[in-house]
């Protein structure tokens, strides 16, 4: 894997081919199998997240599993390449479409480092992500643009990822979706023995030893 970027000076680091791109297009393949054979009807979607101007057609990995389990499965990997401990949080996918935006925000605690991981852009044009460079406090407010703050804009093709510290840098989208329809999933840790380290699989699971009884 290629990577550029500074993820302790700059909050972010550029994957190129976090997965193949094929691994992109297989899990696009598999999602509409079991979506069914009608087509998505994006305009009646009603999920609508306060960082969007309108809905958008989503879901986490608690309404699909094999969500999870990539999750679970690429967190030695995200580990590695930041050089932190971590412990998967939870993750969610989103078809954004033609016009979209995504407002300058921070993330909650869950999402101490986050992973944009692009799948698939209808018309294969490029979509950047923005992230401000400067280090800022939890719960900063959200806004159209980055204003006067200096910012980096990371181009991303299908497989890639930008790895990045959600809670305190900002981030977004704000040049629009030039796709008819684009495909994102987003991965979320915290570090084991970190300051959000309660936030472990969204505070949603259990961490005792599990017992199991046979008969």
């Amino acid at each position: 894997m290629d990577t550029s970027g500074n993820y302790e000076e700059l909050g972010y680091l550029h994957v190129r081919e976090l997965i193949a791109p094929e691994v992109a297009r297989a899990f696009m393949a598999a999602l509409k199998d079991d979506l069914g054979p009608a087509p998505l009807e994006l305009s009646l979607a009603v999920r609508h997240d306060p960082v969007l101007t309108r809905p958008a057609f989503e879901f986490n990995g608690r309404a699909y599993k094999p969500m999870s389990f990539f999750l679970w499965a690429m967190t030695p990997t995200i580990s590695r390449l930041i050089g932190r401990d971590l412990l998967p949080t939870y993750d969610y996918f989103r078809f954004y479409r033609r016009g979209d935006i995504c407002k300058v925000h921070s993330d909650r605690p869950s999402c101490e480092h986050s992973v944009s991981l692009t799948l698939a852009y209808s018309d294969g044009q490029p979509w950047d992500l923005e992230l401000e460079k400067a280090r800022t406090p939890r719960a900063s407010p959200m806004t159209e643009d980055f204003g006067l703050e200096p910012y980096s804009s990371v181009t991303m093709q299908v497989g890639d990822a930008v790895l990045y510290q959600g809670v305190h840098h900002r981030h977004g989208r704000t040049t629009p979706n030039s796709n008819a329809w684009s495909a994102h999933l987003f991965l979320h840790f915290v570090e084991r023995g970190g300051p959000y380290a309660d936030h472990a699989f969204d505070q949603r699971a259990n961490l005792q030893p599990v017992e199991f009884s046979f008969v």
